[in-house]
């Protein structure tokens, strides 16, 4: 890691955390968590032991940080909140699995704690908190149907796309990920709203909010 000459302390703290950050991330993707090790996360990030033992005391709370950075990780799709940029998120999320190595490795080990000894749902509950966001957003448009629970949907759609992204990446290393997607919806879409809402909606890739 280059260190600029004369840049703050506390700036340059904040950075070389973020370099470490990501080359840990970078590295639980390729090798898991029993594969990674704290010196090829060095070797990858080019920090000191020092400078590493200093943000990170173990490996167990480098896998932490990742998994709570998951969203940190993704730049979502703009749009006007409401059920089609929900979709939209969604679709988003698929590439992101298939292009981010960052936010691949947060997924991986958000997915495998179990075998890491921790037990954490924080990055579960953020999607479910934004998935809820947009779902209420629009019950303010009238875009569902009066008795659809917003919060328990938002939980089920994480779940039900945890699933889904997982036997993907099984079957195809993800590869089929947008058209499993494109089926969760076609599902989900009639038990949330009505048919004339479902014809003004776009599912799949690249889908935008009207007017976006």
């Amino acid at each position: 890691m280059r260190i600029l000459v004369g840049e703050p302390k506390q700036e340059r703290a904040v950075r070389t955390r973020e370099v470490i950050l990501r080359a840990a991330a970078a590295v639980f993707d390729e090798c898991g968590y029993a594969g990674a090790s704290i010196s090829k996360i060095m070797s990858r990030s080019g920090v000191t032991q020092g400078g590493m033992y200093f943000h990170f005391k173990s490996k167990e709370a480098l896998a932490h940080a990742v998994m709570a950075s998951q969203q940190e990780f993704v730049q979502l799709p703009a749009g006007r909140d409401g059920l089609q940029r929900l979709i939209d998120i969604t679709f988003h999320i698929a590439g992101e699995l298939a292009d981010n190595v960052l936010f691949r490795a947060s997924v991986r080990l958000a997915v495998e704690q179990g075998e890491l000894g921790i037990h954490d749902d924080t990055a579960y509950q953020e999607w479910a908190e934004l998935f809820h966001t947009q779902l209420v957003a629009a019950r303010r448009d009238g875009e569902l149907y009066d008795d659809v629970d917003v919060r328990e949907f938002a939980t089920v759609l994480v779940g039900a796309y945890t699933g889904t992204q997982i036997f993907s990446n099984a079957a195809t290393h993800r590869e089929d990920l947008p058209q499993r997607v494109a089926a969760l919806w076609r599902y989900f879409l009639p038990a949330l709203t009505d048919a004339q809402t479902r014809q003004g909606l776009r599912v799949g890739p690249g889908a935008r909010a009207a007017g976006a």
